[in-house]
Parts: structure tokens; C-alpha cells; sequence
């Protein structure tokens, strides 16, 4: 129909055409005030919105046509970064474009987060967090950014367990040889951490709490850091990932005592639980997920989240996670959007019981 003019009834709130049938039948002003401004007015906000809409489509449609840079809160080494050059590598084959690694460690993955939280939401940084992101806000008084307001959730990737390993040269096998150990020499064994508030120290303070030990805490900028010192003889326990310790304690390097979840692992399926080796109802799960900038526009995010949940069912992928001890989930936004808000309630109620801050 020449000349038509594509109006919003707001009787039903249905699109109608001026002159249609529909348009006749409805002749109620689109504003209760204003007349033909109101009018034009309502035509111009439809109008932006149609425009937003089709911007957002077209990124979509054009996604990615440059390098994504996939920044890593932690050093080279880490699990973090094995499974986000993991994830990178099928995403670029996946999307065509490069998805480059940028480790930009330290802060307990703070200094990361916030280079991601300033980022151009447009879809070209996105950030691997583990499960310490939900325990920051908690654990630190003042974040240069808000855990839940400043980022875009695109998907879980994953989630697995964490191994207590020691020194060589420390005098335990099991749960119960290092409480004992630990309960002797009270302040004279230290564990290491990848930094203070994240889940390797909590996993210790929560063993401290359990089995009434005092095992000294000593913070790293990173797991890799940390183990380093660790088969140095500078700490003597460290709660690692699975990742990051099996390739160790295969060559004989380091002691693995136990892991921390409820269920042995695969990948290493001799050696028993935390809670079977000596400390009954120990837990601790740890998790792997993608983020973006907040307002990235939700059809990239749908798009990359699409990606990230094939990448990580497919069996290439999900055999290596399985390696690291780590099970593939692929979640929607949603769905990772839900783990974090109730990670951060969980956790907050564990670290005011143990009184954990840092200034």
C-alpha cells in the first residue's frame, strides 16, 4: 500500500498499517497527550528501536571479522590458561577468526577482570574466569568493578575438582598423615595459594577449619608460581587443579594426597578423596566459565555461547577437559548467570564464617 505508515495500536499493541482494516478499527491516539507530536514522537522511538535491532542483527551476522582477544586473568601455566588456549584454538577453527590469548595475571584475577569490565562491549575481548570470581566480592572490600553488573555471562564451560599435593620431601600419604603432621608442628608447614580469596586458599582454610590445624598461607599471583615453589621445597602443600598437578605427581615429582570433590576423579582414579583419606565432609568444586564486557549485544553473546557449548560437547574437546579433570558443561547465559549469583551468596557465608578479607 503506497505510502502506508507502520503504526503501534496501543489497544492491542500489534503493528497495523494506516488505512488497514486494522488501523480503521483501532483509532484511539497513540498518546494519551501530545496530538501529532505525541504522533511523530512515538514513530521516532520506533523508529531507534527498529535501528537498534538491525545493528545488533547485522554485528551478529558479521561476527567476528577480526582477532577476538581472549584475556586470561592469570599467568601462563595455570588451568586457566590451559583451557582457555584449549577452548581458543577450537573457537578459531569453529569462527574463523583468531581468538588470541592475553594473560594479563595478578590480583587475584582483579586486574583482568577489570581490563575486561572497561573493554568495547562489541564482542572482541572476552575473559575465562574460575570460580574465585564469585568469591572477590566477598573476599575484598572495594572491586574496581561489580561482579554481576559489569560482565555479560556466555557460558559455563566446565567444572572439576582440585588435588592436594605436597612436597617430596614432607612425611605424608593421606588426609589423615598430614592432619596429624600439621597438628604437631602448628604454623610450621605452609600451603600455597593462586591468591588470596581464591578457591586453592579457600580449599585450605576450609581444611584448617575442619581439622583444627594451622597450616600457613602463602599467596601467589597464579598456580604456576606457586607450584614452582612448591617442588622447590619453599611451601610444602598446595591445593592445585588437576590440570596443573597429575602431569607432576605422574613423574614422580610431587605427592598427591587426595582430591577435593565427592566423587573420585577419571583421570585419576586411584587416588581418593579428601573426605575418604582422613577429613569426612570435606567438599570443595571448582568451575571454569566465559564472560564479556556488560552490553555486549545479545546476539553476539548467543553466538558465542552457541560456539563455546559445540566446542566443548565435542569429543575432542571434552577427552582433553576430562584430562584436566574437568567435566564439560556448555551452559547458556542464563544458566551461568544463575551459578554465579548463587556462588556469591554460598561462598560469602563461608568466608565471614572464616573471616577472610583483604583491604
Amino acid at each position: 500500500m503506497r505510502g502506508a505508515i507502520v503504526i503501534e495500536s496501543m489497544k492491542t499493541g500489534i503493528p497495523v498499517i494506516s488505512g488497514s482494516p486494522a488501523a480503521k478499527c483501532d483509532r484511539r491516539p497513540l498518546l494519551s497527550i501530545g496530538g501529532t507530536r505525541g504522533f511523530v514522537t512515538r514513530i521516532a522511538v520506533l523508529g531507534v528501536l527498529f535501528g537498534i535491532l538491525c545493528a545488533s542483527s547485522a554485528l551478529a551476522q558479521g561476527y567476528p571479522n577480526k582477532p577476538v582477544r581472549l584475556i586470561v586473568p592469570f599467568p601462563p601455566g595455570g588451568a586457566n590458561d590451559v583451557i582457555a588456549r584449549l577452548l581458543g584454538a577450537k573457537l578459531t577453527e569453529s569462527m574463523g577468526k583468531s581468538f588470541v590469548i592475553d594473560n594479563r595475571g595478578g590480583g587475584n584475577s582483579i586486574i583482568g577482570c577489570e581490563l575486561t569490565a572497561r573493554a568495547t562491549p562489541d564482542g572482541y575481548t572476552v575473559l575465562i574466569v574460575p570460580g574465585s570470581h564469585a568469591i572477590n566480592p566477598t573476599i575484598y572490600k572495594k572491586l574496581p568493578y561489580d561482579t554481576i553488573r559489569d560482565f555479560s555471562p556466555v557460558a559455563l564451560i566446565g567444572s572439576g575438582a582440585y588435588v592436594l599435593v605436597t612436597n617430596l620431601n614432607l612425611p605424608v600419604r593421606t588426609s589423615s598423615d598430614l592432619i596429624s603432621l600439621a597438628k604437631s608442628k602448628p604454623n610450621e608447614i605452609d600451603f600455597g595459594s593462586a591468591g588470596i580469596g581464591n578457591i586453592t586458599h579457600l580449599a585450605g582454610e576450609l581444611f584448617n577449619l575442619m581439622a583444627g590445624t594451622r597450616l600457613g598461607h602463602v599467596p601467589y599471583k597464579g598456580g604456576g608460581p606457586a607450584v614452582t615453589d612448591l617442588l622447590g621445597g619453599r611451601i610444602s602443600v598446595y591445593f592445585s587443579t588437576v590440570a596443573l598437578a597429575v602431569p607432576y605427581v605422574r613423574a614422580g615429582r610431587l605427592n598427591a594426597i587426595g582430591v577435593t570433590t565427592r566423587k573420585r576423579v577419571s583421570v585419576i582414579p586411584n587416588l581418593p578423596t579428601i573426605a575418604e583419606s582422613g577429613l569426612p565432609g570435606y567438599e570443595v568444586n571448582g568451575w571454569y566459565g566465559l564472560l564479556a564486557p556488560a552490553r555486549t549485544p545479545a546476539s553476539i553473546i548467543g553466538q558465542l555461547s552457541d560456539q563455546v557449548r559445540q566446542a566443548v560437547q565435542s569429543p575432542e574437546v571434552k577427552d582433553k577437559l576430562s584430562a584436566l579433570g574437568v567435566e564439560a558443561v556448555g551452559s547458556s547465559p542464563a544458566e551461568f548467570e544463575q551459578l554465579i549469583k548463587a556462588d556469591v551468596v554460598k561462598w560469602r557465608k563461608v568466608i565471614r564464617q572464616l573471616n577472610i578479607t583483604v583491604e
